[in-house]
């Protein structure tokens, strides 16, 4: 086809060189420009496009256009990570080989996953996201402007469960009890879980999955599901630092928490009363989408090298 456009185009004007192009010629997205910028990112990739089109005396525009659409680029957000150092690595690695050996493909729905979060009666906020459209910053009600924050906010921490199919209640745990081994059984293990395989898996084999919170690691704990005779995931078992491969943290907390917390709490009773509220909302498809992934998950960390995943 270049071919033949050539020999056309030399059959018409006489000449193999381009033919005079319509409209004005680039000025501002030159090549030059073009390769000084990328060779600017590749040493330096956290580089702002404001501060890039300013150095180049280029409007912020053409700098957009030059990295997005020239250079196929995109900004991507820096994202907080527990520290994982060598021997981290190393187990999770190790473990979700293991865990990944025993889960064949199929079987996401016969395993209950558990984890707890703390919510706060302060509103939840989006830094990307939260935005107010007005025509001026002084026209904004600083009832919505602001969002207030205190020192040390009322905290109520929560614990469930999910699988494929189903999930637990919500439990709360009020401010000030400390989580040992004595209130996780009475509060979690023996209301909740002891008649797990009846109430939420239809009495089809299953495990619980915990993780290596010392309330969960003690020997009491671990023993309390060996006389209940429940199959689990033991603390040798689950990968550590790793809440990347539980759906309730890579998943669901955040969405609970935005539904229930789109706005501030007066007492710990209205947050208690929005989160069980919440969380009978929150659809099995969506939880059975983040429960599905947890295989999937297994695999990117032993890709990785026992490395983050997002």
């Amino acid at each position: 086809m270049l071919i033949y456009c050539t020999i056309k185009r030399y059959i018409e004007t006489g000449s193999v060189s381009d033919r005079k192009r319509i409209g004005r010629p680039r000025s501002a997205r030159t090549p030059a420009l073009k390769n000084s910028v990328r060779c600017r990112i590749l040493r330096n990739p956290r580089r702002s496009m404001p501060k890039m089109s300013r150095e180049f005396c280029v409007n912020h525009e053409t700098m957009r256009k030059l990295v997005v659409v020239d250079l196929g680029m995109k900004s991507y957000k820096r994202e907080n990570v527990y520290h994982l150092n060598d021997s981290i690595r190393r187990k999770r690695l190790e473990r979700c080989i293991q865990l990944k050996a025993r889960f064949a493909p199929g079987t996401e729905d016969q395993i209950l996953l558990s984890d707890e979060k703390l919510f706060t009666v302060e509103e939840a906020s989006n830094g990307q996201n939260g935005r107010i459209l007005a025509s001026q910053s002084q026209d904004i009600p600083d009832s919505i402007k602001y969002i207030d924050r205190v020192q040390k906010p009322l905290s109520l921490m929560v614990c469930a469960g999910v699988s494929a199919d189903s999930r637990t209640n919500l439990i709360s745990v009020h401010q000030g009890i400390k989580v040992n081994s004595q209130t996780y059984r009475e509060l979690v293990l023996e209301p909740e879980i002891a008649s797990a395989g009846e109430k939420y898996l239809q009495n089809h084999p299953w495990i619980y999955q915990q993780d290596s919170a010392p309330a969960h690691a003690s020997k009491v704990s671990q023993g309390w599901f060996r006389e209940q005779n429940i199959d689990f995931i033991s603390k040798e078992g689950w990968p550590p630092s790793s809440p990347d491969l539980n759906p309730l943290d890579y998943s669901v907390w955040a969405n609970l928490e935005s539904r229930a917390c789109a706005k501030s709490h007066k007492s710990l009773e209205s947050l208690k009363v929005s989160l069980l509220s919440e969380w009978q909302k929150i659809s099995q498809e969506e939880l059975r989408k983040g429960v599905n992934q947890f295989r999937r998950r297994l695999t990117s960390v032993i890709h990785k090298k026992g490395g983050y995943i997002q």
